[in-house]
């Protein structure tokens, strides 16, 4: 019987938790943090909602970019997109420490809401927030932490809340977007940029931005909503949580990648010459060039049509990361005819690569630069090497 009744005031306790009235003072908020600088996810910042209610003491924060690191195969499931992200829910204090001790900003924008549409929203993100609903499949440009806040109003308020798609007067890609963030990390700037398909180099709509909490921040600076048919800003005040700690983020790191590329297209060019002057092929560099650049063209392609990331298609980095090459290497030295049509070849795809990158129709790595010299000066060595030596092997069969 004391079971029961146990039972019985969890039941009805878990009830009207989940039922809370808000009071006339409550407040929900758009959460922006800051960019962090320890790891690359950290980058591009944060955001989230926070709802503050003092008389029924709630202060909670909706946070739509968490994931379990003990979901089966997660590293898998990561690789190949389909990780799901959770929405959880948690005292914002706690949310705060983190960003405190990383000397990370943030700031708030409190809403323009009627109480209504406060306890509308908060109902949703409750409901969201519950183990069944709270997964979703994360997408870095177009479903995130970010992009979530203006969806889950545009959700709940409908045809209220107008959004004004000048907030931003440049004429960004997605890529450029990124680029904003990684400059001081180039090689996350350059794997990113091998990774990330022609499909980021589109121009953005003004929506798409927001998968940026900073221009989350700057829309909602831009957002109207509707109230009796008249429009207002939807912020009504901003809230400076964290102060910004004027920390200055410098790389002077010589180890680049166009300085590192670089002096290995050197070396390769080196080692050209010297086979040209000798008339001979260093099969060992021939072995690592053509190794390097087919297990990296597999990536590629698995990165394309192996997986669920929407970024990663139609990526024309395989036109010097050839996925063939891990073949060819072992097969070079068995048909020199081959061997000089299918050195052609490649020549030929770097050329096509060059002129997508000209009309932009892909932006590729700063440090590919070098690796496009140095795989330009041996292809061509290696064109003109085999063809004199099919001349010479004709001239012999004759």
């Amino acid at each position: 019987m004391k079971k029961l009744v146990i039972l019985f005031f969890l039941i009805s306790f878990a009830g009207k938790s989940q039922n809370i009235q808000l009071s006339p003072h409550a407040e929900i908020s758009v959460i922006t943090c800051g960019p962090g600088y320890n790891e690359l996810y950290a980058t591009f910042g944060h955001s989230a909602f926070r709802v503050h209610d003092i008389p029924n003491k709630i202060d909670k924060v909706y946070n739509y970019g968490t994931f379990n690191f003990d979901t089966d195969n997660f590293y898998l499931k990561f690789t190949q997109g389909k990780l799901l992200y959770d929405l959880r829910a948690y005292n914002f204090g706690a949310f705060l420490q983190g960003y405190h001790r990383e000397n990370r900003w943030v700031k708030g924008q409190v809403l323009d809401l009627t109480n209504n549409e406060v306890q509308k929203i908060y109902d949703f993100l409750e409901n969201n927030a519950k183990p069944e609903n709270r997964s979703y499949k994360y997408d870095f440009f177009f479903d995130n932490c970010s992009t979530k806040l203006y969806d889950v109003l545009e959700t709940v308020l409908g045809k209220k809340i107008e959004f004004d798609n000048n907030f931003d007067e440049h004429d960004y890609t997605h890529r450029d977007l990124i680029y904003q963030y990684t400059t001081y990390l180039p090689w996350s700037s350059f794997g990113i940029d091998l990774a990330l398909g022609s499909v980021i180099d589109r121009k953005a709509t003004a929506k798409e931005y927001m998968f940026l909490p900073d221009y989350v921040f700057s829309a909602f600076e831009k957002i109207s909503i509707n109230e009796n048919g008249k429009a207002k800003p939807i912020v009504k005040r901003t809230e400076e949580i964290l102060l910004d700690q004027d920390e200055q983020i410098q790389n002077n790191s010589i180890f680049k990648p166009f300085l590192i590329f670089s002096f290995l297209a050197l070396i390769v060019i080196l080692l050209t010459i010297k086979d040209y002057k000798n008339n001979k092929r260093n099969k060992v560099l021939d072995t690592v060039i053509f190794g390097i650049t087919g297990i990296t063209g597999i990536i590629v392609l698995l990165l394309w049509f192996a997986t669920d990331h929407s970024a990663t298609a139609n990526n024309f980095n395989i036109l010097w990361a050839f996925a063939p090459n891990l073949i060819f290497a072992f097969i070079i030295n068995k048909d020199r005819l081959i061997s000089y049509y299918y050195i052609f070849t490649l020549l030929a795809l770097l050329d096509i690569l060059v002129l997508l990158w000209i009309f932009q129709f892909q932006v590729f790595a700063i440090g590919l630069i070098p690796i496009l010299i140095g795989l330009y000066t041996r292809y061509i060595y290696l064109w003109i090497f085999f063809k004199n030596k099919t001349k010479e092997q004709n001239l012999q069969i004759e």
